[in-house]
């Protein structure tokens, strides 16, 4: 992409700038039962499931095993103590859902929402290939969705990155997108077909168009992996100036706003709530850590807050001690 616009610092993000933030991420925590909490959710804990275990034999009981390992159907058939014997999975499975939507294509400050969440993504896969499990992803607009299968490989880290920085330098007014909601949904149901059991799945989205449907699959997905969502937002969005006026787009017609008036200021402030606090509920009724994440602020700080920070090693011997992320 070419043009003044599009090198404007924070509208648009290219892959050199994605793949630079391999390490500008390396502080950010996605370890197992590592505590999450949400900043507008009362300080609600969300532990991580970790790794899951594969059942390898089962094999006669010997002294020193784990008396909780014994299958007690086996040892009533053989008349012999038996026990069932796992390995740990050797990797785990991410998701990264991608919201590169219309709605997002908007920024009063540091960056348009479409490139923090970029970021946030870019973070995300680079965090979860360093500690050495698979990273997947579902990047998404308004008409296309592209679907990256989660391996764990530098290539398919760039893989993501590129679809993100298609989808991303392909938004602006003028270039025939039109707003589909509807299409977090989809995304959502490609995720839920992909994370069966003891994924992990991060959602970054402003969650436009989220209703019902929205909040079933995410339980659903919910009861067998974890789930965290990373809420998109920029403050001019809940805290429009007094006196101002604002041009919006749906990709193809434009209206000017004037903020100013009461009538308007309150119905876009009622709206905005109303779809904040619904998406904030998913704490509550689901168990989901919802962070919010702001296109006013750099992104890879924010993250380092919101999730916690890698824990610090003392001494040769490398004991670790964890870091909560305090949000208050």
């Amino acid at each position: 992409m070419t043009g003044t616009l599009a090198k404007a610092p924070g509208v648009y993000i290219g892959l050199d700038d994605l793949i630079a933030l391999e390490y500008r991420g390396s502080r950010v925590s996605f370890l197992p039962r590592q505590p999450v909490h949400s900043l507008l959710s009362g300080r609600f804990a969300s532990r991580m499931r970790g790794r899951g275990l594969n059942f390898e034999e089962i094999r006669d009981y010997r002294p020193g095993d784990d008396v909780r390992s014994i299958d007690w159907k086996v040892t009533a058939r053989l008349q012999k103590p038996h026990i069932r014997v796992f390995n740990e999975e050797r990797d785990r499975q991410a998701v990264v859902l991608v919201d590169q939507r219309l709605s997002m294509f908007f920024g009063s400050q540091l960056a348009m929402k479409s490139v923090t969440a970029a970021q946030a993504a870019a973070i995300g896969a680079w965090r979860v290939l360093g500690v050495g499990d698979r990273v997947g992803a579902i990047v998404f607009n308004d008409r296309d969705l592209v679907e990256v299968r989660s391996r764990r490989s530098r290539a398919t880290v760039l893989q993501i990155l590129s679809a993100i920085v298609a989808q991303n330098q392909a938004l602006g007014v003028g270039r025939g997108l039109v707003s589909a909601p509807a299409m977090l949904n989809t995304a959502l149901e490609h995720a839920r077909r992909r994370a069966l059991h003891d994924a992990l799945v991060i959602i970054i989205s402003d969650f436009d168009g989220a209703d019902d449907a929205t909040r079933k699959m995410i339980g659903a997905m919910a009861r067998h992996n974890d789930v965290v969502a990373l809420l998109v937002h920029d403050p001019l969005q809940s805290d429009l100036p007094p006196s101002a006026s604002m041009t919006v787009t749906d990709g193809e017609l434009q209206i000017r706003l004037e903020i100013g008036r009461d009538s308007v200021r309150k119905s876009i402030s009622q709206a905005t709530e109303e779809r904040l606090k619904g998406v904030f509920a998913l704490t509550h009724e689901l168990g989901i850590p919802v962070l919010p994440l702001s296109a006013a602020e750099e992104t890879a700080a924010q993250l380092r807050r919101l999730l916690g920070a890698m824990p610090a090693r003392h001494g040769r011997g490398g004991s670790h001690r964890g870091a909560e992320a305090t949000l208050g």
